[in-house]
């Protein structure tokens, strides 16, 4: 391919990141790339959740009508951020290495959640993150935490918030880690779907491009988000719902086999109990590690998922 790949990206100093990074993947393959920096609505709308605005395809959205429009060839997203059914014409192309998929406290004055004196705020936008930290500490004062990485961070300094909970994966990239106290193990809390991974969308005709694409996927960690992937699909797929899901490889009797943890918490009542499972199975193709996060849904349905989804 000679043509020039144009790459749509959103324009924080993280998606950037992201963004140079699949670029300098793909020049490494003798391509000629260049990015398109973009605003979407997700990075604008600042002073109300994702769950009440339209969730977190908003990220996603005037990324893909650059696609469609031919302004660019591929979409670089946190994989996230990446609503479970794609628009028809779309596809996900590639899933590239994971990086931590861990969540980090962040905080200036405190080592770990359970420092945090009583009724401490605690800064989050994400209902999965709510409904975990109210499992272990129901006196938490939660507070609404949106925008970039960095301003995020700055609302920290400036004061507002006891302590703060971001991925780990984008402190990482940005160089931050030394901004984090503290990771959640994931049986302290459990990563939502696809966290720490990057997904390179397309448009489905875009043939050539997808099958350089796919020689940049990472097979395990294609495998691993979409079983994840699955248990959300299974459970309706919103941004309203707290639902975690994580996968997770280790060594088995017959080789390799996928550890998938999912919770789910009631959006409101912080007081109920979370509804947690944990299931393995031998994985080797898609259809095997969509048919695990189908059996984790089911499982958690089992123990009375509807009630909580209903209050979604």
């Amino acid at each position: 391919m000679s043509e020039n790949v144009v790459i749509a990206t959103r324009e924080s100093r993280l998606a950037l990141w992201q963004a140079e990074h699949v670029k300098a993947l793909l020049e490494d393959r003798g391509l000629a790339v260049s990015l398109l920096g973009m605003t979407t609505k997700g990075d604008q709308i600042l002073d109300r959740a994702l769950s009440k605005v339209g969730g977190k395809g908003l990220f996603v959205k005037e990324l893909e009508t650059a696609l469609e429009e031919g302004r660019a060839q591929l979409a670089v997203h946190s994989l996230k951020d990446v609503p479970m059914e794609l628009p028809e014409g779309f596809e996900l192309a590639a899933i590239l290495e994971r990086e931590d998929p861990r969540d980090a406290l962040v905080s200036n004055d405190y080592a770990s959640l359970a420092e945090l004196p009583e009724g401490a705020v605690v800064g989050t936008s994400s209902l999965r993150r709510v409904v975990q930290i109210k499992a272990v500490r129901p006196d938490i004062r939660i507070e609404p935490l949106r925008g970039n990485l960095d301003t995020r961070l700055r609302k920290l300094d400036e004061g507002g918030y006891a302590a703060i909970v971001l991925a780990a994966a984008g402190l990482k990239r940005l160089g931050l880690a030394s901004r984090i106290k503290a990771v959640f193990s994931v049986d302290e809390m459990i990563p939502c779907a696809g966290q720490g991974a990057l997904g390179l969308e397309l448009r489905a005709d875009a043939h050539a491009l997808k099958a350089q694409l796919a020689a940049m996927s990472h097979a395990p960690t294609w495998l691993a988000t979409q079983a994840e992937r699955a248990v959300s699909r299974a459970m309706g797929g919103s941004c309203s719902m707290p639902l975690a899901a994580h996968a997770l490889w280790s060594p088995g009797v017959r080789g390799q086999v996928l550890r998938l943890s999912a919770a789910l918490g009631h959006p409101e009542r912080h007081d109920l109990p979370l509804l947690k499972i944990q299931l393995e199975a031998a994985v080797a193709d898609e259809a095997q590690a969509r048919a695990l996060g189908q059996a984790a849904a089911d499982a958690l349905r089992a123990q009375g998922a509807q009630a909580y989804l209903a209050a979604a």
